[in-house]
């Protein structure tokens, strides 16, 4: 893909699944997606704002993995935004993506398949591939850039980070101005969601913060302070006045999942975003009788940016997820700094999301 952004597709008006939305006007839309087993009509719902000023085309998606939830309330949020008033340019918002596994609590469809290894998908194919390919269609193909929020997994959270292909300047300063400490320079994976929209010349963002099933307030605050850095970088919101100079995100060079060498109880030491030392004890493994104990070791130094919370472990699960970055330790304190920041009395916070905290 070239690095160059693609030319803006906002037009006079936007076609969404048969509905046309002229400049000035706010829709959403219930996009037909494979009905449940009962013959219920089941929809991806979709809002598009729409300025009466032309500019970029922006899509903000969540739950692409139905369970993982952060991103479903980060789109509220920015939808809830007094800025919006002033949106130059078009906001398409996808909160729900996979809603087959959004109802079943599950990052599955009901064919047990990944939707984030089911671009671009096929209108005869799988659920999965259906749904895939209404995505596609619909949102991406409509859009000039595009946001995709994620959580870990169940019982396993993530620092805040961003994941793109960071070899293209566009993705790069996008990814730069979403205001995360750490960036991840993550290769594309065949079928997945920022692949396809590489292909087609769409710059995608991945977010992943907190876990799946859970909201993490951290997290969320700041996904919504991410996505609108992302839009005032692309012009869509004006630039804050004043705003304070923050220090480059660091790439990671590479990270690695340490793993429980046997099957036990597990007793975690090291929290979120906090500096290791090479060899340092992360975590015990342990019998339940207290018999016999290991540890679970950093093969290297550098910053935690993911955990399991399972206090249960198998042999050869993973643990923490420990990312090798230069100058891990400065890094660590700025992760610190991000978090007071987002805090929901911190003064940078105001105006980005009049919501009392979730606990």
């Amino acid at each position: 893909m070239s690095d160059e952004p693609p030319k803006t597709r906002d037009a006079q008006t936007i076609e969404i699944a048969g509905q046309e939305v002229a400049r000035g006007q706010t829709r959403t839309i219930d996009i037909p997606v494979a009905d449940l087993y009962t013959h219920t009509k089941l929809t991806m719902p979709v809002t598009v704002i729409r300025s009466k000023k032309p500019g970029p085309v922006l899509f903000l998606s969540a739950a692409v993995h139905g369970d993982e939830l952060n991103g479903v309330e980060i789109i509220r949020r920015v939808l809830r935004l007094r800025q919006l008033k002033r949106l130059t340019g078009t906001v398409i918002a996808v909160p729900i993506v996979n809603v087959h596994g959004f109802l079943r609590n599950s990052r599955y469809l009901p064919d047990r398949r990944d939707l984030n290894r089911s671009f671009p998908g096929s209108s005869s194919g799988s659920v999965a591939g259906r749904l895939a390919k209404v995505f596609i269609d619909e949102i991406v193909m409509k859009s000039d850039y595009g946001i995709d929020l994620h959580t870990g997994a169940v019982h396993r959270s993530n620092l805040p980070q961003i994941r793109a292909d960071l070899s293209q300047d566009t993705v790069r300063a996008m990814a730069d101005a979403f205001g995360c400490p750490l960036l991840i320079d993550a290769p594309l994976r065949e079928g997945s969601l920022r692949e396809y929209a590489d292909r087609k010349g769409v710059p995608l963002l991945l977010y992943e913060a907190g876990e799946a099933l859970r909201f993490d307030e951290f997290s969320i605050r700041a996904g919504v302070r991410g996505v609108v850095g992302v839009m005032r970088h692309l012009g869509m919101l004006s630039e804050r006045r004043n705003a304070k100079k923050t220090a480059a995100p660091v790439v990671a060079e590479d990270s690695s999942w340490e793993r429980a060498p046997e099957s036990g109880i597990l007793r975690m030491l090291v929290e979120l975003g906090q500096y290791v030392n090479k060899e340092q004890v992360l975590a015990y493994v342990a019998d339940p009788f207290g018999q016999t104990e290991v540890e679970v070791k950093s093969e290297h130094a550098g910053i935690v940016i993911g955990r399991t919370y399972l206090p249960l472990a198998h042999a050869g699960d993973a643990i923490y997820h420990v990312a090798r970055v230069k100058g891990a330790e400065k890094l660590a304190a700025r992760v610190e700094k991000f978090q007071e920041a987002h805090e929901p009395d911190h003064p940078d916070d105001r105006g980005l999301a009049d919501e009392p905290p979730l606990v």
